[in-house]
């Protein structure tokens, strides 16, 4: 996989009139790719679109974050979901509970730190996902 369907992926996000369903598509298949080294530029992406309070963005790039990372990038997850874009940010806690209840040691030892973060809304949320760990 190259960085070229995330570059593509990053124009359909940025493009209204793109067809919705092609997007998802497109993400779906970078996160079955399995490729780490797509992380790094994700991450930056997902920086981008809440920087440019873009929730569908966030949303649908949090996800292939997670489906790639796995619970290392919970941190990364929680961050960009303490910001407020005013949506229900539904599939983006979704995809933090998940990866919290598939390995609650590693969420534990991630967002413990957090939970006294300078910033409390991330230490809220945190806290927030830390109780969906069994």
């Amino acid at each position: 996989m190259t960085d070229d369907r995330v570059t593509r992926l990053i124009e359909m996000l940025d493009d209204l009139e793109a067809d919705v369903d092609e997007t998802i598509d497109l993400a779906d298949a970078i996160a079955a790719s399995g490729d780490l080294g797509l992380l790094p530029r994700l991450e930056s992406e997902l920086d981008r679109a809440v920087a440019d309070r873009n929730a569908y963005g966030r949303e649908l790039l949090g996800g292939v974050v997670a489906a790639l990372g796995g619970p290392d990038r919970l941190p990364v997850l929680i961050r960009a979901s303490a910001v407020d874009l005013g949506d229900d940010q539904d599939g983006l806690a979704a995809e933090i509970v998940d990866l919290v209840q598939a390995d609650p040691k590693t969420a534990r030892r991630l967002l413990q730190p957090l939970t006294e973060d300078d910033d409390l809304t991330v230490a809220n949320r945190a806290d927030w996902a830390l109780r969906f760990a069994p």
